[in-house]
């Protein structure tokens, strides 16, 4: 699958849907996009995972850079629809301890501090 990102306008900030293999090809593409949303004042950022089956640590480190550059801002990310392979990697890095991962995109945005409760 060729990789590529969507970025669309959720409920509670951007839904950036990812598809293809996150690697040291594609991270930088997904890098670029999260600073972009973060810099743009995104208070929430929901980032779709169910089309990517591979995660290496150049993706890791884009996801991680984007998480950091918004709790900075005071900011909230989670990670929607992560299929077994990549919810493993990320459990073996221990970025699912700090970076929340949900089953679906509304989990996530429901789950989001700037949901509408």
């Amino acid at each position: 699958m060729e990789f590529s990102l969507t970025t669309r306008q959720g409920p509670v900030g951007p839904v950036i849907e990812v598809a293809g293999d996150l690697d040291m090809a594609s991270a930088p593409q997904l890098r670029d996009r999260l600073l972009e949303v973060v810099e743009a004042g995104a208070g929430a950022v929901v980032v779709d995972l169910t089309q990517v089956g591979f995660v290496d640590s150049s993706g890791l480190g884009a996801l991680v850079l984007a998480y950091k550059s918004l709790r900075e801002r005071e900011g909230w990310m989670g990670l929607a629809g992560v299929r077994q392979p990549v919810r493993k990697v990320f459990s073996i890095t221990s970025v699912d301890r700090v970076i929340p991962l949900f089953e679906t995109v509304r989990e996530a945005e429901e789950a989001s501090p700037a949901a509408v409760r």
